[in-house]
């Protein structure tokens, strides 16, 4: 098998470690292992239908050539990047960002910054943020980056709406220079209009939904404009995808960590914390809540209501936040460490002045050190006195191929644990009702397609019905 850079340790979530009524009992794992083993054939043999699995080796669904190229052309010409999207067209490039820049990278010197562009990924529509950055930038040297598969996201078109009138007054007949647009090839509102201006953009893969995006285009581009090394990233995507599209469990951690999170939450564990104990994956956490939400919440085709909740938190942070309910609330919990060995930093720490009693435990240790002595004293706390479930997915160091692998792995771990639970894992009907909603309360005209095929009532077919029924308080 290739090196990847992580190991995936389950051990604190077997009965040896907490317990029957907690754990995975050495026959439970077995059948496990057989269901799971048998989930990866499934996912592996629709490659065809989940493209987002060739996306690190296929270089032309990546278009790796063509984004390498286009960053390295505006290298040096603009100062901010701003990335207009959402959901899965921004958390992936926030964690690549916080994972693979340095800390407080927009606030940091351009010398530090090594001459590369501020990121932005604006991923809401609070009028007051927006406002903020707008008043943060400069737009004469600034790139917009537009990402929409279907141009309907009504929050990243209302943020295009304004920086295109930005751009437009700041730089005049230039403004197609500060805007690149990343869309479906041939549909969607945002294709005539690239087309007609002759605005660059890049292609969001079919069969790629955002939350499997982040090896895309929707992420690579923008990563590589502030000097992430994307090459690094699919490399290590690839080596990893070796790694999962084993058959055999004892080989592959997305089947075992798809075979922990199904089967604890089959013994009544729905909920699943990830807790990294590094500030640089802390946003994997938050891309991780949108994966496993937005895959596994899902109605089962028997009627079943079916989904694992994803909760993030932060070590050391979250111990003295979330630590007390994980350790003496309910038993309804399964909880992934994200670990990572060697920092590029250790911090010593210094002795103290002599009338500064009680802190001589720390003098010729290091932060790094107490850091890790944290993350082992919670783990053992969880585990072995509280009997919770914990696993760990220890990174050797955070870097472009560790992190490639990574993400990785965790996409495939969703789909295998889709397959397990017997849902769509690419789908997303419970959020179509709210979007159609917010067309028929912001003006939109015409019909509603489907309106029962997403949850909403047989007789909102137009969306002057829907709002009234909203308005009405029946919706």
């Amino acid at each position: 098998m290739p090196k990847t850079g992580i190991r995936y340790e389950c051990n604190g979530a077997m009965a040896s470690t907490v317990g029957k009524d907690n754990g995975l009992t050495p026959a439970e794992w077995k059948a496990l292992g057989k269901e799971a083993a048998a989930a990866v054939c499934k996912v592996n043999a629709a490659r065809a239908t989940t493209p987002y699995r060739n996306l690190p080796t296929d270089k032309s669904i990546s278009q790796l050539g063509e984004v390498l190229a286009s960053a390295k052309a505006k290298a040096g010409r603009f100062d901010e990047v701003v990335v207009m999207g959402i959901g899965g067209s921004a958390l992936g490039l926030t964690c690549l960002k916080t994972a693979l820049r340095p800390p407080y990278w927009n606030i940091i010197t351009p010398r530090a910054r090594l001459g590369q562009p501020r990121l932005w990924v604006m991923d809401n529509v609070d009028p007051d943020e927006f406002t903020a950055m707008i008043g943060a930038i400069n737009p004469r040297r600034t790139l917009f980056n537009i990402i929409s598969k279907s141009g309907e996201t009504s929050e990243t078109m209302s943020q295009f709406l304004v920086a295109l009138d930005l751009v437009r007054e700041c730089v005049g007949k230039r403004w197609r220079e500060h805007i690149v647009i990343t869309t479906d090839k041939a549909k969607g509102i945002l294709r005539p209009v690239t087309d007609a201006e002759g605005i660059e953009s890049f292609i969001v893969p079919d069969g790629v939904g955002g939350r499997f995006s982040v090896m895309s285009p929707v992420g690579l581009f923008p990563a590589a404009m502030i000097g992430i090394d994307v090459k690094g990233l699919l490399a290590g995507a690839a080596a990893m995808d070796k790694v999962c599209s084993s058959a055999s469990f004892d080989d592959n951690p997305a089947a075992q960590g798809a075979a922990v999170q199904v089967g604890l939450y089959r013994k009544g564990k729905p909920l699943s914390v990830m807790m990294p104990y590094s500030a640089a994956l802390k946003d994997v956490a938050d891309w991780y809540c949108q994966l496993w939400a937005e895959s596994l919440g899902k109605v089962a085709p028997d009627g079943r209501f079916v989904g694992l909740t994803p909760i993030k938190a932060l070590g050391v942070t979250d111990q003295h936040s979330q630590v007390q309910l994980y350790r003496e609330g309910p038993a309804d919990k399964v909880f992934t460490i994200l670990s990572v060995e060697k920092f590029t930093n250790q911090v010593p720490l210094p002795d103290g002045p002599e009338s500064l009693k009680g802190l001589e435990f720390l003098s010729g240790h290091s932060m790094k050190e107490l850091l890790k002595a944290e993350e082992q004293a919670t783990a053992w706390a969880m585990a072995a006195i509280s009997k919770r479930p914990v696993t760990k997915i220890v990174l050797d160091r955070v870097t472009p191929q560790a992190v490639g692998a990574l993400l990785y792995m965790l996409m495939v771990q969703t789909s295998i644990a889709g397959e397990m639970l017997g849902i769509n894992t690419y789908n997303q009907p419970g959020v179509e009702a709210g979007k159609q909603a917010t067309f028929a309360l912001m003006g939109k005209k015409g019909d509603v397609k489907n309106p029962t095929a997403i949850g909403l009532p047989a007789d909102c077919t137009t969306y002057a019905v829907l709002r009234k029924r909203i308005q009405e308080g029946a919706v």
